[in-house]
């Protein structure tokens, strides 16, 4: 079992950045494939990006450039760096983890991840 919390999210002008962070219980954090998605207010959840256990990432494409994922094995953490924030960054962010014998390993497939975080709002205004 993996408990996943997300922080970090809040109010930030266009342009702007911020950091989300997710921790991770359990001491198999380094086993987990780990990915960000949104979900913004009427739309359906979407992917954001993913990292693999080795450090591998992917990003869609409305975010390449613009934000960076990245994870500190030793702290349990993963973390999602957004620069350049836009209006249509605006939404929940979720955390999900995903089990997987592969260390280079990345998915966007939310029916991928055995684990969800209950998310953070990240709200962007113009």
């Amino acid at each position: 079992q993996v408990q996943l919390v997300e922080s970090g999210g809040g109010l930030v002008q266009a342009g702007g950045s911020l950091r989300l962070s997710c921790a991770a219980s359990g001491r198999t954090f380094s086993s987990y494939g780990m990915g960000w998605f949104r979900q913004a207010p009427g739309k359906e959840r979407e992917f954001v990006a993913a990292i693999s256990r080795s450090g591998f990432s992917t990003y869609y494409a409305g975010v390449k450039g613009r934000f960076t994922i990245s994870r500190t094995n030793a702290k349990n953490t993963v973390y999602l760096q957004m620069n350049s924030l836009k209006p249509e960054d605006t939404a929940v962010y979720y955390c999900a983890a995903r089990f997987t014998n592969y260390s280079d390993s990345y998915s966007n497939k939310q029916y991928e991840y055995n684990y969800w975080g209950q998310g953070t709002q990240v709200t962007v205004s113009s």
